[in-house]
């Protein structure tokens, strides 16, 4: 191998950049990772909001079943009015987190068939 064939080589292994390759932009990595971090922290709050919240939409959906199907009442159930809702305790929030998760599962949804669909 002469000095020229090893001089080209490193030069086009190490020279120049072709301007249709992509490079390394760590403006674009930070703000990827930043928005990583929001994604998963708006997730978390959802779920959190969701499944947690004041026992969460599941605890509410309990109540809300034993009042229509057996004999317990409001005050069974510890609602006193508004100042105190017993078993629908949060109910507003998780029902909020509900929706947003809808919406969210709506919009990830009509991506992916607009995706589905360019791709056909």
């Amino acid at each position: 191998m002469s000095l020229d064939k090893a001089l080209r080589f490193f030069n086009d292994l190490f020279g120049d950049d072709d301007p249709e390759e992509a490079f390394y932009d760590p403006v674009h990595l930070g703000a990827a990772v930043i928005v990583t971090m929001a994604v998963i922290g708006c997730l978390y709050w959802l779920l959190w909001t969701l499944l947690v919240y004041e026992g969460g939409l599941f605890l509410k959906l309990r109540a809300l079943s034993q009042l229509l199907f057996t004999s317990k009442t409001l005050k069974g159930l510890g609602c006193e009015g508004s100042h105190a809702m017993g078993a629908f305790e949060g109910v507003f929030g998780n029902l909020t987190a509900l929706l947003l998760s809808l919406a969210a599962l709506a919009a990830l949804h009509r991506l992916y068939h607009e995706g589905a669909r360019k791709h056909r």
